[in-house]
């Protein structure tokens, strides 16, 4: 085969003059994630809470919050413990309010330099709802999906983090619909997008069983 002699040109993006354009769209990316020595977030004073700014992400084609019951005493989320739980059907503000309520301060950060801001949230530890739902030791994961069909999957070991909260009041008000009403899982130590808006279903899972062993 002979050797190709066609001249190396500059890309499209070089000849519609958007390098620039597209090196400010990279330029502080990742965002820095103060993380704390053990991995943990650090918590900040409830004075320091202010507003998450923009751009702010959602998988609609006009980038706002899908309509659904923003009314955080209103929700009903979809759980399915796929006989992993002795609970399972659907979840209710009703069934949040017996849990401790938990109010904390901690930086919310995109993987961009923004959207990003200090919130104070309240609710409830993610593993006081699952103990609620009396997981058995053997659940592995969870399946969390948005409004927008947005979703995530954490390890229930994860999850299980004090600092990982299912949150309905942002600075002491309820979550506004485009910041995630009714309901918004908080995970400070990971890039915003892992704290899910607007939960809709929640699903848990486990491994597929092992490979039998082999004969003898």
């Amino acid at each position: 085969m002979a050797p190709c002699t066609r001249r190396l040109r500059p890309s499209h993006r070089h000849r519609r003059g958007l390098t620039g354009w597209w090196n400010a769209r990279c330029e502080g990316f990742p965002a820095a994630l103060p993380l704390n020595a053990d991995g943990s977030a650090p918590e900040h004073a409830a004075s320091a809470a202010g507003t998450i700014t923009d751009p702010l992400m959602w998988r609609t084609p006009n980038r706002q919050a899908p309509e659904i019951e923003y009314d955080y005493q209103k929700m009903a989320i979809k759980v399915d413990t796929r006989g992993l739980g002795k609970m399972a059907g659907t979840l209710r503000f009703q069934d949040l309010e017996k849990l401790p309520r938990l109010t904390r301060t901690f930086l919310l950060q995109c993987g961009a330099p923004n959207p990003r801001g200090i919130v104070t949230w309240t609710g409830v530890r993610f593993s006081d709802f699952a103990d609620l739902l009396g997981l058995v030791p053997g659940t592995h994961y969870c399946r969390l999906v948005a409004s927008d069909r947005a979703y995530v999957d954490e390890p229930l070991t994860t999850l299980r983090h004090p600092q990982v909260m299912l949150a309905w009041l942002m600075n002491d008000a309820p979550i506004p619909p485009r910041h995630g009403a009714p309901l918004r899982l908080i995970v400070p130590f990971r890039y915003g997008q892992r704290s899910i808006k607007a939960i809709t279903e929640i699903t848990f899972g486990t491994p597929g069983l092992p490979m039998p062993p082999l004969p003898a």
